[in-house]
This record gives C-alpha cells, sequence and structure tokens, in this order.
C-alpha cells in the first residue's frame, strides 16, 4: 500500500467531531429545562387556589363556623365597653358623703404608709395625723369602677377644704415653695371631686376664682425663691394655672343667662390676654384673636380688658413707655403678679435703646432714667450692672449711664424683681 493509500484510511478511521459538538449542547439543555409541561407541574410545590383558600386562610369570611368566632370574641368586647359607659354614668351622678377634708380610708393609708405632709401631721410625727389636718391627695389614676361617695367630699366640705388651704399662704413656718406645693397637690383633688359630681353652679364659679387667684398669686412669689426645683415649681404652677383658668371659663359660659356678666369676669379673662403677651407664633396669634371673638361684649367693653389690649400693643409694638405708664396706673395686684417679668423686660429694652441710640460724648443721667423706667436710682444702677453696663460718677457723684457701650446683653434667665414706682394696688 503506498503513502497516499495508507493516509486515506488513516482519515476514515479518525471520529468524527462535528456530529458530537452539535448534539452535545443540546443533551445539556435537555437535562437542565424540561420542555414538558406536564412533568414541571407535577415536580412543583403549587397547590391550586380553589382549595389552598378555605384551608391556608383561617380567617376566611366564607368559613360560617369562623363567622360565629368572631362574634363571640366581639360580644365580650361590647359588654365591657357598656360597663364602662355604664360606670362613667354613675360616677357622673355620684353625691359625695364625705365629711371630712380626707376621707377615713386614704388617711389610715397615709399613716401606714408615712405619706403625710408637714401640714397634715399631728404634733410632727410623720405617722400620726388627724381629720382636722389631713387633706385628701390629687390621685392621678382614679378609678371610675371603684369610686365610692364616702370617698368624695361633697361641695359644703370642698368650700371649707378650700379655705383651710388657702389660710395656709401667710404661714411663715415653712419656705413658700413647700406651702405652694402642698396647697397646689390639694386644690387639685378639690378640682377633681367637683368635676365628678358635675358641680357647676355659682359656688363652684367663686371657687375656682379662689384657685386661679392662688395660682397667680404663686406665679409671682416663686420667683423670688431659690432652689433647684424652683424652675420646675413654676413650670407647673403655670400649667395649673391654665388649666383652672380654662375651667373657670366653661363654668362662666354654663352658667351665662344673655349677657350676665359676673362680678369678677372681666379680670379673670384679661389674665388670658396678660398671659400671651409674648407670643410670637402664628399659632397662638390666630387662638388668640378666636378667643377675642368669643368673648362676651360686655367683657370686652370692662376696662379690665381694655387694659389687657392696651398693654398688649404697647408690648407688642415696643413702646416701653406707654407700657410702663399704663401698667403703673391701671394694673390691679392680680393683674401685676402676671406682668411683672414682662415690665422687667421691657425695662431691659429700653436701657438698650438709650444705649444705642444716644449720643456718646453726652451721657445719660441716671436719675432721669429711674423717671422714665419707674424705678428707685438704686435698682436702674443694679439693672444696668446686669445688662453688662457700667455707670460713671462725676465730681458732685451726680451717677450717669455712658452710651454706646459694646457690652450690653440681655441677662439670662429671670430678672430680679424691682418695685414698679407709682404702681395702684
Amino acid at each position: 500500500m503506498d503513502d497516499s493509500s495508507r493516509r486515506l484510511q488513516q482519515r476514515r478511521n479518525q471520529p468524527s467531531f462535528s456530529s458530537s459538538s452539535s448534539t452535545g449542547p443540546t443533551r445539556f439543555r435537555s437535562q437542565n429545562f424540561s420542555t414538558n409541561p406536564t412533568k414541571t407541574t407535577q415536580s412543583s410545590n403549587f397547590v391550586p387556589r380553589s382549595n389552598s383558600t378555605t384551608a391556608a386562610t383561617p380567617n376566611n369570611t366564607r368559613n360560617p363556623g369562623h363567622i360565629r368566632n368572631r362574634k363571640s370574641e366581639t360580644y365580650p368586647r361590647i359588654n365591657q365597653q357598656q360597663e364602662e359607659q355604664k360606670a362613667r354614668e354613675d360616677v357622673g351622678s355620684i353625691i359625695g358623703t364625705c365629711p371630712f377634708m380626707c376621707p377615713d380610708g386614704e388617711r389610715a393609708q397615709r399613716e401606714r404608709l408615712r405619706d403625710l405632709a408637714v401640714f397634715e401631721r399631728l404634733h410632727g410625727d410623720p405617722r400620726k395625723t388627724s381629720p382636722s389636718l389631713a387633706v385628701k391627695k390629687f390621685c392621678r389614676t382614679i378609678s371610675v369602677k371603684h369610686v365610692q361617695a364616702s370617698d368624695v367630699r361633697p361641695l359644703s366640705v370642698l368650700e371649707d377644704t378650700l379655705n383651710y388651704l388657702l389660710n395656709l399662704l401667710d404661714s411663715s413656718e415653712h419656705p413658700f415653695e413647700v406651702v405652694h406645693d402642698f396647697i397646689s397637690d390639694r386644690t387639685r383633688s378639690i378640682r377633681q371631686d367637683l368635676s365628678m359630681q358635675h358641680i357647676v353652679n355659682d359656688r363652684a364659679i367663686c371657687m375656682y376664682e379662689k384657685m386661679v387667684k392662688f395660682h397667680v398669686i404663686s406665679h409671682q412669689r416663686l420667683r423670688n425663691c431659690t432652689g433647684s426645683s424652683i424652675s420646675s415649681l413654676q413650670y407647673l404652677n403655670m400649667e395649673q394655672l391654665t388649666k383652672a383658668s380654662a375651667s373657670l371659663y366653661v363654668l362662666y359660659e354654663a352658667n351665662r343667662n344673655n349677657n350676665f356678666v359676673y362680678e369678677n369676669e372681666a379680670q379673670f379673662r384679661s389674665f388670658y390676654v396678660l398671659l400671651h403677651l409674648d407670643s410670637k407664633n402664628q399659632q397662638t396669634e390666630e387662638s388668640l384673636s378666636y378667643w377675642f371673638r368669643n368673648v362676651p361684649s360686655p367683657v370686652m367693653k370692662s376696662k379690665e380688658m381694655h387694659f389687657a389690649r392696651q398693654v398688649l400693643r404697647f408690648y407688642r409694638m415696643g413702646n416701653y413707655k406707654r407700657f410702663l405708664c399704663t401698667v403703673s396706673s391701671e394694673a390691679s395686684y392680680l393683674q401685676y403678679c402676671i406682668i411683672e417679668p414682662k415690665v422687667n423686660e421691657v425695662r431691659a429694652l429700653a436701657i438698650s435703646y438709650i444705649n444705642n441710640c444716644c449720643y456718646k460724648l453726652h451721657p445719660y443721667p441716671l436719675e432721669q432714667l429711674s423717671k422714665l423706667l419707674m424705678m428707685k436710682e438704686l435698682d436702674v444702677e443694679s439693672l444696668c450692672h446686669a445688662c453688662g453696663l457700667e455707670i460713671t460718677s462725676d465730681d458732685g457723684e451726680n451717677k450717669s449711664l455712658p452710651t454706646k457701650q459694646t457690652t450690653f446683653s440681655i441677662p439670662k434667665g429671670s430678672l430680679q424683681s424691682y418695685e414698679l414706682v407709682r404702681l395702684q394696688q
């Protein structure tokens, strides 16, 4: 066999790679991606929707048995709500029968727990008290289901209790913050008993006026106290003043008869305006405007409300001279208790105006400044020092305020209380 015949025979004996390369990938695809839909359905975990809806969904609304279970769960809830509503109605119609300032059960429990204030201790013993000393505490989480008539004081007892508490304001045996903390808590309890019995007559209005007056006086006296807890007491007092005033206004409207106005209504409504002198956000502005629209016409025309609106306008305008003159000549004692901090702020504002606007070569005489600010000369000097300003004196010892000082700053925190000259109480 020649060479050409031998090479031809070798080529015939070699395997064909073209056929294997074309069929190999096809076999690989057939092993991984079956083209038979029947096999795919049988090998998966898919469950037909018609068979799984009832079995897999326990809350199915088509199941009549489950509907009955839902009703059985709802009925006790409805019954509970009805019982609570009935309890509220029963409490609303309750008439207190407790003849003492503090119920017997609470008094005995507080003796065991030694939970007696210094004003309630018999001969200073923290474990002993008496019906003439113990006063019912305010309970924040009172249960409407367990209120008994023997735990609620009637109106006559509440009036006597309030008079007893207010007589403690003149006590000098303890610091005022201790006296205030005790009276504030016990007057909250009085308001709670009035609310539970739905007492809204004229006697209740008189009691609310006394309680608001207490918080107004405390608003001033707490500023002269020192201690770590004074700021929290001031905040809580303002909170209770706001709540008690709101309840008083509701009582005024509930007893309104035509254009009848209570004797002290105009003054107590003016407190709301004076408490919002420095409210600069839009929401408070709108609420104050809305509040004015709902005030009865006789109250709006009263001298007390006229004074409050004038003070509000002068304060917002920064007219310190008209503000101080109006407060000095027209403010009542209670009105001044509310706006006294604003008086000192306006004085500091006036000093800043004079320091920035007056001629540098002509110091402002302190005597003239004291007349402008309606203060004593020593108080003016103290206020200037608190604002970071220096006071000079000439050879004749006439003191003056050099202007254009760059060290002026509004004192941080509350300013010292200074007397307002010519204040009419």
